[in-house]
């Protein structure tokens, strides 16, 4: 309860009755302010709450008066508007990374940035115990000490594991660190990703970060490596798309069906050329790789390697190796 005695008080908890309880479908009456003031232990009088609201508004809160049926003030504008929180909401529900407990406290948070009545959708909206989570609780302080690293170019200190499927963490070097310079942070299928150089190894490699733990910002230096030469975009092709590997030119052939697929995968600056009836083709640099195999061959007899012969080759060997495995003995 406020402190009666200190009238400066009076203004803050004006704004928070407004933040809290008004919006363009809930206006508040003078008395009802001054009634809600009350429970807060702060007496007021009605012409010293409208030259309160004067200040607000000077102070830089959107603050209406709305006429009619029910007359009253309302917090017109703020920082986020509904349909940019319940984005925000789904985003957070969505991402795999942020455990199931961060993700409640992050949208009890985002909730408190609307009115009352307004918070109700985003908590309606909310369906997290059906989508999956990751079970590595650490993942934020993980994320923090990477930033702290790259922020001062320093070297990390990790370890690496991989789940057994008693799902028990199965630490890769027996449980040894690993040491790297982070170079930046991305997100890949849903999953994220670090980004690191090892002078050692000389070259970069991807780490998750949900697979991480003991992460630690060093106060070794980081190696030495030029960032200005680092394109996240084309690393990201390279590694976790279907630029890995043996890179060719290719001319793939697509049922006319499959043009926001093919524009999804290879941006929509790729040429599409219509051919026969029904189908289009496209030329693109990929790889002979599993990952684009795979890609190909998900859409079945809608989706053909015209050429190189050797691409067609790798597909050819990949269907084989893959029908022995359903045999029938």
């Amino acid at each position: 309860m406020a402190n009666p005695s200190n009238p400066k008080m009076k203004i803050l908890y004006l704004m928070r009755i407004l933040l809290e309880k008004t919006d363009d479908q809930h206006p508040m009456g003078i008395a009802e302010i001054i009634s809600d003031l009350a429970a807060y232990g702060i007496h007021a009088e009605r012409k010293s709450i409208y030259s309160d609201i004067e200040l607000l508004r000077h102070f830089g809160m959107d603050i209406e008066m709305q006429r009619g049926k029910k007359t009253g003030y309302y917090v017109a504008e703020r920082q986020f508007e509904l349909p940019e929180l319940k984005l925000l909401v789904d985003a957070v529900q969505s991402c795999r990374i942020i455990p199931l407990k961060k993700s409640e406290s992050l949208i009890k948070k985002l909730s408190s940035l609307t009115s009352n009545e307004q918070a109700k959708q985003l908590r309606r909206q909310v369906f997290i115990a059906d989508r999956t989570k990751t079970i590595n609780e650490t993942v934020y302080y993980s994320i923090d000490q990477i930033h702290n690293a790259i922020n001062t170019n320093n070297k990390i200190s990790f370890k690496y594991f991989d789940y057994g499927v008693r799902k028990e963490r199965m630490y890769r070097k027996e449980g040894g660190l690993y040491q790297a310079t982070p170079i930046t942070l991305c997100w890949n299928d849903d999953n994220y990703y670090l980004i690191a150089y090892s002078e050692k190894y000389h070259g970069l490699a991807p780490y998750r970060v949900d697979r991480m733990s003991h992460v630690t910002a060093m106060e070794e230096r980081g190696d030495k490596y030029d960032r200005s030469r680092f394109n996240i975009a084309d690393h990201v092709k390279r590694v976790f798309g279907m630029y890995e590997g043996e890179n060719m030119r290719a001319r793939l052939s697509f049922e006319n069906h499959l043009v926001n697929v093919v524009m999804d995968h290879f941006g929509k600056d790729v040429t599409i050329l219509s051919v026969e009836d029904g189908w289009f083709e496209i030329s693109v640099n990929v790889s002979v790789s599993p990952v684009f195999l795979s890609w190909m061959f998900m859409f079945g007899d809608s989706a053909i390697i015209k050429e190189p012969a050797r691409l067609i080759e790798a597909m050819g060997e990949l269907i084989e190796k893959n029908r022995r495995n359903y045999d029938v003995l």
